[in-house]
């Protein structure tokens, strides 16, 4: 069944949970954006499952991962009443998709599944090698997706590509509008870090929403507020700053060489791998804050997210069932409260803080 318009298509964010899961805080219901689509407050980031893979020939991917693991995971998120999972065709040049469509099964109308699509690749190589968003690529990699994916629609279809030009992005957005009229998509938006593109993109009748890196340590502000002035769900990369915010990694730790922290210069969270020593000694100071009402540090700092916006969707990614675990227990705490949100930006921010 292709679902054609907006208006009929299923509600998500009604799995039933099951075993020993906790409920959902009744503080963390979501819309995504002007749609009728409602996702659980958390999502899980697809990325890590794809494998390893290079952009240009450099590691781009985080390590390798046994698939088996990552379908269980999948199905844990489920029980926990996560019913939001985003992807790219560019994750592992397609296994991410791949194995995100083999683990939800016939538990795929009950979710929301997001993916993302403008770069190239070899996938034999598993390797990116530029960018297209010409409106027939753009159909190519939607076809190619719903494939791999195992559906015949997309919930949320969003460009990859950060930094396209608003002139090229408008004909994205009339390629998108298109795909949704033919059912093929649901609604779209646009994964970018930037205030001014956001702005354009919000324009369009099926924007619902902008993902952009929203943490502890990078708070976007102005992107949330792009996000509330246009009725858009703020979906949230690096939630837990690749790793850093969970307190897994100390001084001495080192990632390896295929790891994509250790060769990305575009994240401050880890250099060559190692994590960053003044983010570590920023989370010693509100360590105790995120940990209130028994939280785990990494739950403190999702339930800091949905304290800062009631808009966001923070996509943590996993290679394991423990960690889905950890992640989707924040469910059950719901946000810090406006007076521990206001307490953390103090401590973190000063006004010389290049991090904010």
């Amino acid at each position: 069944m292709t679902n054609q318009q907006t208006g009929s298509l299923k509600q998500t964010g009604t799995f039933q949970r099951t075993g020993n899961s906790p409920t959902t805080s009744p503080s963390l219901a979501r819309r995504l954006g002007r749609t009728d689509i409602e996702p659980s407050a958390l999502g899980l980031g697809c990325w890590a499952i794809g494998g390893p893979f290079t952009m240009f020939g450099q590691p781009d991917g985080w390590g390798e991962v046994d698939d088996e693991e990552s379908v269980r995971a999948i199905r844990r998120a489920l029980d926990f009443g996560v019913t939001f999972f985003d992807t790219a065709d560019a994750y592992g040049t397609g296994h991410s998709e791949r194995v995100l469509g083999r683990a939800l099964g016939a538990d795929r109308e009950r979710v929301a599944v997001a993916t993302k699509f403008g770069y190239t690749y070899d996938e034999e190589r598993r390797d990116l090698t530029g960018s297209d968003t010409s409106p027939a690529y753009v159909r190519r990699a939607c076809e190619a997706s719903l494939r791999r994916l195992g559906t015949d629609y997309i919930d949320l279809y969003q460009l990859h590509v950060g930094d396209l030009p608003a002139s090229e992005a408008l004909g994205v957005m009339e390629t998108l509008e298109d795909l949704v009229a033919a059912g093929t998509i649901r609604a779209y938006g646009w994964s970018t870090d930037d205030p001014e593109r956001a702005e354009f993109f919000a324009s369009g009748t099926h924007c619902a929403a902008v993902m952009h890196d929203l943490n502890l340590f990078r708070p976007a502000t102005e992107l949330l507020a792009t996000c509330a002035r246009h009725d858009l769900t703020s979906i949230n990369r690096t939630p837990l700053a690749m790793g850093l915010l969970t307190g897994k990694y100390g001084r001495g730790s080192q990632l390896p060489a295929d790891d994509v922290r250790t060769v990305a210069t575009w994240q401050p969270w880890f250099d060559r791998g190692r994590p960053s020593p003044p983010l570590l000694t920023k989370l010693d100071g509100v360590r105790e804050i995120l940990r209130s009402g028994g939280r785990t540090l990494a739950q403190g700092a999702l339930a800091w997210i949905w304290g800062s916006s009631d808009r966001t969707i923070p996509i943590p990614g996993f290679r394991s069932v423990a960690q889905v675990e950890d992640n989707a227990g924040a469910l059950a705490h719901g946000p810090l409260t406006p007076s521990q949100v206001a307490e953390v930006n103090a401590l973190l921010r000063g006004p010389d803080d290049a991090t904010a």
